[in-house]
């Protein structure tokens, strides 16, 4: 099953209207959302597998390929 998050990663990956610039910028917000969600998850009774690391995977594969620099590994932390 395909996520909404996924849907819109895709999506920006392939709008030929943005600038790869524009969609380095969208992916890390989306990136930036993803993370602290998989943080609220891990601090809470929240499902910790609630499909927030497969979000920061697709997105972090899309950074990947867009060549963005400084592409952050790992588990969202404090």
């Amino acid at each position: 099953m395909v996520t909404f998050k996924e849907m819109r990663i895709q999506h920006i990956v392939e709008d030929a209207s943005l600038a790869t610039e524009d969609k380095i910028r969208q992916l890390r917000e989306i990136e930036d959302e993803a993370r602290a969600l998989q943080r609220a998850a891990s601090e809470s009774p929240m499902n910790a597998d609630d499909g927030w690391e497969a979000d920061l995977r697709e997105v972090r594969i899309a950074l990947s390929r867009l060549g963005a620099k400084d592409i952050r590994k790992g588990a969202a932390s404090l």
